[in-house]
């Protein structure tokens, strides 16, 4: 088949710009071709004047009298030579076994196209129709109907003859007729009829509504949706009929059958022929426009396939498309019409010189038109949905010239980030695709989207886009050198042209990092160790944790305190296995205030680890970190205290002093130089509470009777500790003290709240000791439950005896301990008080008290 000019409908005064037009342009919902092969030199010395379609094949009548059988390409496969004129409608029955045939001259014949049997008839007036029943084949249903002036059915009957039945007559020429299941709708000059074969009744009559029109010039159009819905096209006028059951109830004399019209509207052009398309129909519409001058014939425009969604009084235009036919310059609204296939969904366009299929676009189709309108990504998109379904398309290949429009149009980001969804796993594309973008200097854009999993490009392809960045994008660079694994290219080829590079600008930081990485991906963990210390990179101590690299680090101590004296600390720590804390200290000999850092953490993790450098720590704290002097002299163990004191009376530490001397024993020096050189009343009070000696509280009253500022303290203060009589008594008559009062007064207010606290201890007291011996009282007086299931401590046998009437003796603790008297240690006579064996045993108390039960 060849392709057809189609056109989307626009109005002629439309001015629209062409790029404006594209982007409004609706996707046409049919695509279209020309029936070629045989039926383009048929058409050439013929003309076509009607056809009829089988699911099989096609049946072409022709203006000359002939029947082309046609395949669906349009190839002949049979023809009969029925008649010198014009055939007027061709009839086949469902199983495509037979066809009816009917003429301008009045023949019509009835055949089987296997056997040739059938009608053959010639009537002296044109027969216009033909239609044969849908099951001819069958015996039963050896029927069809044919006419002009009248329409008659010709049925056979059980002698093998043809009987003859007028349906109807009396309303002009009959131009249409169409027989669907039981029910044969036919048009004449006036209305539309439906006869229903069984009943032998008619059933409708649909008037016309144009009556101006010319029915021989603008005949009806009929067509059956299914078994009971028909399709009505006359002029401009299109309703949709559906036959259905009377309710037995209203019979009477109407017919079993009726019709309801579901939907009547008016269209704006003449219908040449219609067909059901889901719910939807198509038209074939007879365009006329008039002309610009008065005195010439109205034009007649290309022909219009239409797609309409019908509404009860209106309709909804789905697609519009003008049909370029052959010579259309000529054609009538009666040389047009329109047959379709119920099989598939295509629509044949029938005029004289032409003949055009519509057929709804597939997938395939969908495509091509957005690859033509250059939408692309939708292109994409809809062949990667439907991929097991297009046949003409690959989606590869879309994507393919996607990229290129991406190209083209200079979007050179987008379109490397294509070809990571469009390439795939084709090796040989990708590297086309990346000699392309070198081609035009975009090495850049499409490095980031390179594969680098399972499919791997040639290493000379990453070596090109890394000498690419390595020319002009330091941090580029770098950053591919971090994502890219290393096995894509040859390590050693990068980190050569690395080195050269850094031969021009040897402090670049970027470039130095780089090779770094290169080095430890080379495993070449030295060279990367010593360019992280010269750059002092974060990364030195991951890099020395992740590759053991601690004996490589011994004689680089000191560098690595200089970069972060914290982490280095914590990493020596941490290993102190693998660098031993000798090994430490002896490389930062010549830095102690790194010495001091390193030491000070090893204490604060473990006083005892290291205590062998604490010796050294006393002047390192006392050179670097005085604060953290005292704290160390308090919680170490194996500090020299002769040392320590040394060197703090050395310095003039006199905190520090006065802890050794009282660690040392010598509470009174260390109480007199808080007293002398510190001068601090509080303070000297305060180590003479912690020492809690009486003598050291007799040299600090010593000190301090005559000393005016210091009695105050020591009244404020001195009270719970000595009896505030013995300062006051030593404090000499006249002697002026400040404030005095306040320290008398506090002196009686805190005497009164030791009487009061004391007072209220011993209410306390009481009240405990009167409620508990109530407590007693009642638990010692109260009932002990004893039945059989109570056992004796002592022997473990019940605690009473199985014969009741018997005498016994038993006795029963408050702890709730029952025994046998005989099981008792002195069972001879019974002490005013004794106690229970087990409580007594345990320290208890409870036991003490006995009751005793006799029988």
């Amino acid at each position: 088949m060849a392709e057809v000019e189609e056109q989307g409908h626009r109005t002629s005064d439309e001015s629209t710009d062409d790029s404006e037009e594209d982007e409004s342009e609706e996707e046409p919902k049919l695509k279209y071709e020309r029936l070629a092969n045989g039926v383009s030199e048929i058409l050439q010395k013929d003309a076509a004047s009607c056809m009829t379609v089988h699911d099989k094949f096609l049946a072409l009548g022709t203006h000359f009298g002939k029947v082309f059988l046609l395949d669906v390409q349009g190839n002949v496969t049979q023809k009969f030579d029925i008649s010198t004129v014009k055939i007027n409608q061709i009839s086949l029955d469902d199983s495509g076994e037979h066809v009816g045939i009917c003429s301008e001259d009045g023949k019509v014949q009835v055949f089987g196209l296997y056997t040739r049997e059938g009608f053959h008839d010639n009537f002296d007036c044109p027969i216009k129709v033909v239609a044969l029943h849908p099951q001819f084949g069958r015996s039963s249903s050896k029927q069809f109907v044919t006419g002009r002036n009248k329409l008659q059915l010709y049925e056979r009957n059980w002698l093998n003859r043809w009987k003859t039945i007028t349906l109807h007559e009396g309303e002009g020429i009959i131009t249409n007729v169409k027989w669907r299941g039981s029910l044969v709708a036919w048009a004449n000059s006036l209305s539309v009829k439906i006869y229903d074969i069984n009943a032998k009744q008619r059933i409708t009559n649909v008037l016309r509504d144009n009556t101006s029109l010319r029915p021989d010039m603008y005949p009806c159009s009929l067509c059956w949706k299914d078994n009971t819905t028909l399709i009505i096209g006359w002029g401009t006028s299109v309703k949709i009929c559906i036959v259905k059951e009377r309710d037995p109830t209203e019979m009477r004399d109407l017919p079993s059958r009726y019709v309801e019209i579901v939907s009547a509207f008016d269209t704006e052009f003449f219908i040449s022929g219609l067909a059901p398309l889901g719910d939807q129909i198509v038209i074939l519409y007879y365009v006329k426009e008039a002309s610009e001058h008065q005195d010439e014939k109205e034009l007649r425009s290309r022909p219009r396939l239409d797609i309409v969604q019908p509404l009860p009084e209106s309709y909804e235009e789905i697609s519009s498309d003008a049909l370029t036919v052959r010579n259309f310059q000529e054609n009538e609204c009666l040389d047009y019409r329109l047959e379709h296939s119920e099989g598939e969904s295509l629509f044949y366009i029938i005029s004289p010189k032409d003949i055009v299929v519509a057929k709804e676009r597939d997938q395939d189709d969908h495509i091509d038109w957005l690859l033509d309108k250059k939408k692309y990504e939708e292109a994409l998109m809809a062949a990667e949905i439907s991929h097991k379904n297009i046949k003409r398309h690959e989606v590869q290949r879309i994507g393919i010239s996607y990229i290129n429009h991406l190209v083209e149009k200079g979007e050179y980001e987008a379109a490397a980030r294509k070809c990571q969804k469009v390439l795939g796993k084709n090796m040989e594309l990708w590297e086309n695709e990346v000699y392309r973008f070198k081609t035009i200097g975009q090495l850049k854009a499409i490095s980031q989207y390179l594969p680098r999993g399972d499919l791997r490009l040639r290493p000379a392809i990453y070596e090109m886009i890394l000498h690419e960045f390595l020319k002009s994008d330091f941090e580029g660079f770098a950053t591919l050198i971090r994502e890219w694994p290393g096995d894509l290219y040859n390590n050693m080829t990068i980190v050569q042209a690395v080195s050269d590079r850094l031969k021009k600008d040897q402090n670049n930081r970027t470039l130095l990092t780089t090779l770094a990485e290169l080095y430890t991906y080379d495993q070449r963990y030295d060279k990367a160790l010593e360019i992280y210390l010269r750059l002092r990179h974060k990364d030195v101590y991951q890099l020395i944790h992740k590759h053991n690299l601690f004996s490589s680090i011994e004689d680089k101590i000191v560098l690595l305190m200089e970069f972060d004296k914290e982490k280095a600390v914590d990493m020596l720590l941490d290993n102190e296995d693998k660098i031993s804390i000798d090994k430490v200290v002896e490389e930062l000999a010549q830095h102690p205030a790194m010495q001091h850092v390193y030491l000070h953490k090893l204490f604060k993790r473990d006083p005892h680890k290291g205590h062998k450098y604490h010796e050294m720590l006393i002047s390192l704290y006392a050179e670097y970190d005085r604060p953290n002097l005292l704290p160390f002299l308090r919680d170490s163990t194996h500090c020299p205290l002769e040392k320590a004191l040394e060197i703090c009376q050395q310095r003039n530490f006199v905190e520090e002093t006065v802890f050794l001397l009282s660690r040392m024993g010598n509470s009174r020096r260390a109480l007199q130089m808080i007293m002398e050189e510190l001068y601090d009343v509080d303070k000297a009070i305060e180590f003479a509470k912690e020492q809690d000696d009486a003598e050291l509280w007799e040299d600090l009253i010593s000190y301090s009777i005559d000393k005016p500022p210091f009695i105050t303290g020591l009244l404020n203060n001195i009270g719970t500790h000595v009896d505030p009589i013995l300062l006051i008594h030593r404090i000499k008559e006249g002697m002026e003290i400040p404030n005095l009062r306040d320290s008398l007064v506090k002196i009686l207010h805190d005497y009164n709240l030791q009487i009061l606290l004391r007072e209220g201890c011993k209410k306390i007291l009481v009240a405990d000791s009167l409620s508990l011996l109530k407590k007693m009282h009642r638990t010692q007086t109260r009932g002990v439950r004893v039945d059989e299931e109570n056992i004796c401590e002592s022997c473990h046998e019940a605690i009473l005896p199985l014969d009741t009437a018997k005498s016994y003796n038993i006795v029963v603790f408050h702890c709730r301990h029952m025994f046998h008297k005989e099981c008792l240690s002195s069972s001879s006579t019974i002490p005013p008080v004794q106690f229970c064996n087990i409580c007594s045993a345990k320290r208890r108390g409870p036991g003490s008290g006995i009751v005793e039960i006799k029988k």
